[in-house]
This record gives C-alpha cells, sequence and structure tokens, in this order.
C-alpha cells in the first residue's frame, strides 16, 4: 500500500497509524541548491575537493562537484520527518546509510518511507517505529536509503493536548 500524505500530518501520525509494510511517497520535495552543500560541508569541516573546487572537479568522471552525501541524507529524512514524526519524542537510531549514486548542486529529491516495525517502548505512553527511507533524483535514480528508528507519541496519550 502506498499512501501519498499531506504537508502537515499531526494528526495522522501518531504510533498508532503506522503498520509495518505501509509505504509513503512524501508529497513535498527539494532542490539541492549551492547553499546547502556549502553550509554543511563547511560546519562538518569537509574540506574534500569533490565539494569546493569546480576547477579540480571538471576534470574528474563527475565533471562537476558533488553534493556532501550528508547533506543529501539529512534532506531526505528532512523530507520524510515532514510527514511521520511529527508526533516523535526523539530519534532512536540511523542505521545501514547508503549513498547511491551522486548528488550536483540543482538535483530535485523526493522521498520514500516503509515502515519495517513498529514495537512497544519502555513507556506507556509512545511506541517506536523502524522506518526504511529512500531519497531519488528527479530522473528516479536512488541517491540515498538508510533506516530510523524513532520514538512515537501514542494517539491514546497525546491527542488533544
Amino acid at each position: 500500500m502506498t499512501r501519498s500524505v499531506a504537508s502537515h500530518t499531526a494528526g495522522t501520525s501518531y504510533f498508532e497509524d503506522f503498520a509495518p509494510g505501509q509505504k509513503i511517497r512524501h508529497s513535498r520535495g527539494a532542490t539541492v541548491g549551492e547553499f546547502e552543500n556549502q553550509m554543511l560541508t563547511k560546519l562538518v569541516m569537509n574540506t574534500a575537493d569533490a565539494h569546493f573546487n569546480e576547477a579540480r572537479m571538471v576534470d574528474t568522471a563527475y565533471g562537476q562537484r558533488l553534493v556532501f552525501g550528508l547533506v543529501t541524507g539529512s534532506m531526505i529524512v528532512g523530507l520524510a520527518t515532514q510527514d511521520i514524526a511529527e508526533n516523535a519524542i526523539a530519534e532512536l537510531e540511523m542505521d545501514g546509510l547508503r549513498f547511491r549514486a551522486p548528488v550536483f548542486h540543482d538535483d530535485s529529491l523526493t522521498a520514500y518511507t516503509e515502515v519495517l516495525g513498529v514495537s512497544d517502548a519502555d513507556r506507556d505512553d509512545a511506541g517506536v517505529v523502524h522506518f526504511k527511507h529512500w531519497g531519488a533524483k528527479q530522473d528516479g535514480t536512488v541517491v540515498f536509503e538508510g533506516e530510523r528508528k524513532v520514538l512515537i507519541k501514542r494517539r491514546s496519550h497525546w491527542a488533544g493536548r
């Protein structure tokens, strides 16, 4: 089952709203610009020519600078979070991050999610949802995948508060 979701899903993103096998095509996309790539890359002090030196990258197989993988991953997780983690209490785990294909400035990214599992937490007001996220460029090329576990509020304890 695939469901497209609205950009604000506070009413449909409680723990009880997720089931294993559920698939979501997130409704928003984002274009990666120079700013996103440069800001995060500099903040983490990644000085690789692949991200900063256009002149040196022209003669490579890519022919241009690459977007730093953590920028790509952050954007995909962010696009998914708008729809699935409105009621998140805590990020618990990220695992299996894979950067499958290069991303360049001006590529537009979209995100997809599958619910891999749901489980009780050590508290009554929330449960754990295990997600797998994918990101693709405008031409459909998958550029990112990764898994994530999130502690999410239970509607039975939090709705209406």
